[in-house]
């Protein structure tokens, strides 16, 4: 997995991931969520529109960063999610937590 980080005008941190986000990539992804937050961008946009696969690690780190931000007074929202990850999503009720939009661009517009 490969992950681009990238902060917005408005101040937003995108973190554009790539591959496949499992057991051994999950902590990577912890690190960037965390390093992002530390860096005083709460809001986290995670854009998954290039993952192919996640796993229950994986989802456990997004889980991770979203009490990350929350934690700091932010938040992580999804974008981009394709149809694996989508199903995953749902199979696990994840989406009721972790909110989901079309693209980075939209995750912050309220």
């Amino acid at each position: 997995m490969n992950i681009t980080t990238s902060i917005r005008d408005d101040g937003v941190a995108v973190l554009a991931a790539e591959g496949r986000i499992s057991l051994v990539t999950a902590p990577e992804l912890r690190r960037e969520v965390q390093r992002v937050v530390d860096d005083g961008h709460t809001r986290v946009a995670m854009d998954l529109s290039a993952v192919a696969f996640i796993d229950s690690s994986g989802l456990g780190a997004l889980i991770s960063g979203l009490k990350t931000a929350r934690a700091a007074g932010g938040d992580l929202r999804l974008a981009g999610a394709g149809d694996h990850v989508t199903r995953v999503l749902r199979l696990t009720n994840l989406d009721r937590i972790l909110r989901v939009f079309p693209s980075s661009d939209d995750t912050y517009r309220d």
